[in-house]
């Protein structure tokens, strides 16, 4: 458990260092990764060291307007009289790159309340208490402009799992545009420079605010403002969640108005829901709606902020949330990301307390649903009898939901008659409710722009959506470690045959799931691509997605290996799960070799032969891979688990054999496509004299061959036959003979076995 009194505790230590001294810097936009619009500054050692500051602590800010932000130490080589920042603290300083900052210690203060304004979409759905965990660690000015991207370089006394589930669920409400958010600080107290901490409420201005330990739910406002209107959801723009919402509906409907019914029959009703789903789905929505449609309150709670209080402080906060359910009239506590107060692994005193109370309301005729979108992480325990016994389950959409829901997001949007929501349905596998939205407000902000810059009539056309797509991923991708490339097999030079096997080992499951469904068969599960290295495989599964419009979830072997017992399987577990949330989706396992090797061979301990039993659970399980195709890949068949090549698993092993003359002219060409090759170059003649030269190989030869043009002349405006020459004197083959007959071979014995 995550102990919250850590950043209070260091507040309650305030102090001063007696360091009076302020230096004049020149700021620098060149914020390092992770301190992204997270108010973090970087300086020099030394110059920490001259103002007293360690990493940590706060600083204040002096350009045109005063500001402060966290300190911490820049990296090797930085220059002393460089104040390193990003976009937006400069923003907040009123300073461009190369501006003068005034630099100084600050005096550590705990702030008691916050209170922000920021775009509509975003106060809607953002709770305080998810809104005090973006901020938790941040000092905050008024007028400053904030993000919700939490950052944890004064934290380290908090459980990093914390601030993971605060992304998570932001992800979930708000989708990909809660990374770009900015919010506005209206009002802080104390002033200026003060740390958000678990003890400050933080709210919206014209709405509820969080509040500290022990004392009353209250809402934050300012003294001019009038309370705005809650919305609130209906079932009619949740489509593809009808069955769902009728099942729950019948189900509080029944408990809160009609016990009499069940009295004369002589049993009761469990009023206890965990609802799962995908991040992003709309649980809670459904929750909300259906909550209204029965004439029942809600009472909300999000898991990720009680997990990062003092044990004490949650328990009180969960029994202040039973009172205001048992409170006269049809309530339900609603506990969104319950994962994280009831984790399956080592869960602490404070879950055994959720379990308890759980187990009261239920008992006394409440209603408790928890929304989670990693059901494998929640405790067991909380299905026990008695507590949550039902289970809804919230589907990925399918194209024709994503069409529905892409319709009711754009219903207030003048769209261009060419829109075709269709076509947009159809290329956005894996999108779930919050990314829909997030793409429409992309598009949307876009056709703004446009009639901004260009007065054209403010409509949204196809051209915007295109561009939203290229910037808006759906949120179960969020970690995929594959950059598709616009490629498609049609880019592929030669290897027909490889080409048709793939359309049909991958292709037509992902595409035509119906027609395989309608014929009573399994489509194959996956694919093994073998062949020497450099010879197209990975080149081959990007041509697959940009085909198939499919995610990609990619992964090399090595990468999941952990020599931490449980992990690698956990990873592996991991991986499918991701995998069946963002369906339609290829996994690619790049040196399946590594990760599954024979196994009772190995001498890791038994890491391996566990890994391969974790892979064999997730192909042919008890769960089903519903549009999910797995295509591995190696230099070395012959190393892989022979279970893993069993039909319903790897079934088709597919030989990706060197390119000969022909394909490397075809290979040459596709790399040469964007390259002004001069006329003298002739390709076929080329590609003719270069033998054991792998894909890779021909591509790196163009590559040389421009770099060669550019040191002769970087005003050079083609490639000549002459700077050809030049590179194919650098770049040499790397395909070794020996291994290529081997391989050959191997793919002549699976074949006659076939």
């Amino acid at each position: 458990m995550a102990n919250s009194s850590a950043p209070s505790q260091q507040a309650a230590g305030i102090y001063a260092r007696g360091v009076a001294a302020t230096l004049t810097l020149t700021a620098s936009l060149r914020p390092a990764a992770l301190d992204a619009r997270r108010g973090v500054v970087r300086l020099h050692p030394e110059v920490l060291a001259a103002l007293g500051l360690r990493a940590g602590d706060p600083i204040a800010l002096t350009g045109r307007r005063e500001s402060a932000g966290i300190a911490a130490p820049a990296e090797a080589g930085a220059s002393r009289a460089l104040l390193y920042a990003d976009d937006l603290l400069l923003g907040n300083l009123g300073l461009r790159d190369g501006g003068q900052v005034t630099v100084a210690a600050a005096r550590l203060r705990a702030a008691t309340s916050v209170t922000l304004t920021g775009p509509a979409q975003i106060a809607a759905v953002v709770s305080p208490e998810m809104l005090r965990l973006a901020l938790l660690g941040k000092v905050v000015t008024v007028g400053d402009n904030v993000s919700l991207l939490p950052q944890d370089v004064s934290l380290t006394s908090l459980d990093p799992g914390v601030f993971e589930a605060a992304r998570r669920s932001l992800s979930n409400t708000v989708g990909y545009a809660w990374t770009s958010a900015l919010l506005t600080v209206v009002a802080a107290d104390p002033g200026p420079g003060a740390l958000v901490t678990m003890d400050t409420a933080v709210g919206w201005r014209h709405g509820h605010a969080t509040h500290a330990p022990g004392s009353v739910l209250a809402p934050a406002h300012h003294p001019s403002d009038s309370p705005a209107p809650v919305a609130t959801v209906q079932l009619d723009d949740l489509p593809g969640l009808r069955a769902q919402a009728e099942q729950l509906t019948e189900l509080l409907d029944l408990g809160f108005h009609h016990r009499e019914v069940l009295a004369k029959l002589g049993t009761t009703v469990s009023l206890g829901v965990l609802v799962t789903g995908p991040a992003g789905s709309g649980k809670s929505d459904l929750v909300h709606a259906v909550a209204a449609g029965v004439e029942a309150r809600v009472v909300p709670l999000w898991a990720p902020e009680l997990a990062a209080l003092t044990n004490n402080d949650a328990a009180g906060r969960l029994r202040e949330a039973a009172g205001q359910v048992r409170a006269p009239g049809p309530a339900v506590l609603l506990v969104a990301d319950v994962d994280a107060l009831a984790p399956r692994e080592q869960p602490g005193p404070l879950s055994t307390v959720f379990r308890q109370l759980v187990g009261e309301l239920i008992r006394d005729g409440e209603a408790v649903v928890c929304t989670t979108s990693r059901p494998e992480s929640v405790d067991p325990a909380l299905h026990s009898p008695g507590l949550l016994a039902h289970e809804i389950a919230v589907p990925l959409p399918d194209a024709a939901l994503r069409r529905e829901q892409l319709a009711v997001l754009t219903r207030g949007m003048p769209l261009d008659e060419h829109v075709r929501l269709d076509d947009v349905a159809g290329r956005t596998p894996g999108f779930v409710a919050a990314d829909l939205a997030a793409l429409s407000r992309e598009a949307g902000v876009r056709a703004a722009l446009r009639h901004r810059r260009e007065g054209e009539p403010p409509v949204v056309l196809m051209a915007d959506f295109d561009a939203a797509l290229e910037v808006v991923r759906p949120t179960s991708m969020a970690e995929s470690s594959l950059e598709l490339a616009k490629v498609t097999l049609d880019d592929v030079g030669d290897m027909a045959e490889v080409k048709q096997t793939l359309t049909e080992s991958v292709l037509w499951p992902l595409s035509y799931p119906d027609a395989f469904s309608r014929l009573g068969v399994e489509p194959p599960r996956g694919v093994l691509l073998y062949g020497p290295p450099g010879c197209g495989k990975t080149f081959l599964v990007k041509a697959i997605a940009g085909t198939g419009k499919a995610n990609v979830l990619s992964v090399k072997g090595a990468e999941l290996l952990s020599k931490w017992v449980g992990e690698s399987e956990r990873a592996v577990r991991e991986l499918f799960r991701r995998a069946r949330e963002a369906a339609p989706t290829l996994v690619f396992l790049d040196e399946v070799d590594a990760l599954a090797p024979t196994r009772g061979q190995a001498t890791d301990g038994g890491t391996t032969d566990r890994v391969v039993a974790a892979l064999l659970t997730e192909l042919d399980g008890v769960e089903s891979l519903r549009n999910v195709v797995v295509i591995g890949a190696t230099n070395r068949p012959d190393l892989v688990d022979p279970a893993l090549l069993r039909p319903g698993r790897l079934e088709r092993l597919v030989f990706v054999p060197p390119p000969d003359a022909d394909a490397r002219a075809e290979i040459l060409r596709t790399a040469s496509k964007s390259v002004p090759l001069a006329a003298d170059v002739d390709l076929p003649s080329l590609a003719a004299s270069l033998d054991r030269f792998s894909a890779a190989d021909c591509a790196a030869l163009i590559r040389e061959s421009a770099l060669a043009a550019m040191r002769e002349s970087l005003e050079a405006t083609e490639v000549t036959a002459a700077h050809v020459a030049l590179a194919r004197e650098r770049v040499r083959p790397s395909l070794d003979p020996a291994q290529v007959a081997w391989l050959a071979a191997y793919a002549e014995q699976q074949q006659s076995r076939g």
